[in-house]
């Protein structure tokens, strides 16, 4: 785990928290709606944000290849640019669809790419910030299967024995289909002890103190108390509930974009 991250927070300045818009699910022009609403919001809060963090599954599916990009997303991919050229600072955790990230952001978005969670400190507030998935207990299924899907091998074949167009129908169909990926089987509310995310907070408060434990991954906008002040905010999602975290210095809050 690398040290943490320091941002200053200016008075009338806003830290903005997305995740889980699945742009391209169950198909592009189903999504395209929800893609508009989105760069709406990117419109809006660039006006006072500090700086935007998004949580990974930005993208129902997200493959990079040495000179292939995925098509499509035209709108959110110039309105990040747009931002990030203006000098707001943005931040992405790749999730468990757009895991394969491989330098596009950097090299073209000057946006930084962070494959595990990690901390940050807005002026004196500590956050522990990552997409979810894969941690706490359970989720074994999972969790072997993303042993799969980052190993280097299994990346190098996929990408050299499959043709991009083929290899990016298999994924986009994989994504929509399992379940498994998708994450989103058992989005309810398992109750604060069954909740796996909760739970791994709660096992790194031991280790270490932070103020927000903040996620995506579950689908699900949760706001759960921990203990000595903490907090887990889990972010939910922009397929069904438009919801996003805000932090204006001092807390932090979740509201849903109308």
């Amino acid at each position: 785990m690398s040290n943490s991250v320091h941002i200053s927070v200016p008075k009338g300045k806003k830290v903005y928290f997305a995740s889980d818009n699945h742009l391209g699910a169950p198909t592009k022009e189903a999504s395209l709606p929800r893609e508009k609403k989105f760069v709406a919001w990117l419109d809006d809060v660039k006006q006072d944000a500090a700086a935007i963090f998004l949580l990974g599954d930005l993208f129902d599916f997200w493959m990079e290849y040495k000179r292939v990009v995925p098509k499509g997303f035209t709108r959110t991919l110039g309105k990040l640019a747009e931002i990030s050229d203006s000098g707001i600072p943005i931040y992405y955790f790749v999730g468990n669809h757009d895991l394969w990230m491989n330098g596009y952001f950097e090299e073209e978005l000057n946006i930084p790419v962070y494959h595990k969670p990690q901390e940050f400190t807005f002026n004196n507030t500590s956050f522990f910030i990552g997409h979810g998935d894969g941690l706490g207990p359970g989720d074994k299924g999972y969790k072997r299967m993303k042993k799969v899907f980052t190993n280097p091998l299994c990346q190098w074949l996929f990408k050299r024995v499959l043709h991009p167009d083929f290899g990016m129908r298999i994924g986009h169909y994989m994504s929509v289909k399992n379940k498994l990926i998708s994450g989103d089987e058992d989005a309810k509310f398992l109750g604060e002890e069954n909740e796996w995310l909760a739970q791994y907070c709660k096992r790194k408060l031991e280790e270490k103190h932070r103020d927000y434990f903040v996620f995506g991954h579950r689908h699900l906008p949760l706001n759960i108390d921990l203990r000595n002040n903490s907090k887990y905010i889990n972010l939910g999602d922009w397929i069904s509930y438009y919801t996003y975290g805000v932090f204006e210095g001092e807390t932090l809050e979740l509201k849903e974009y109308k």
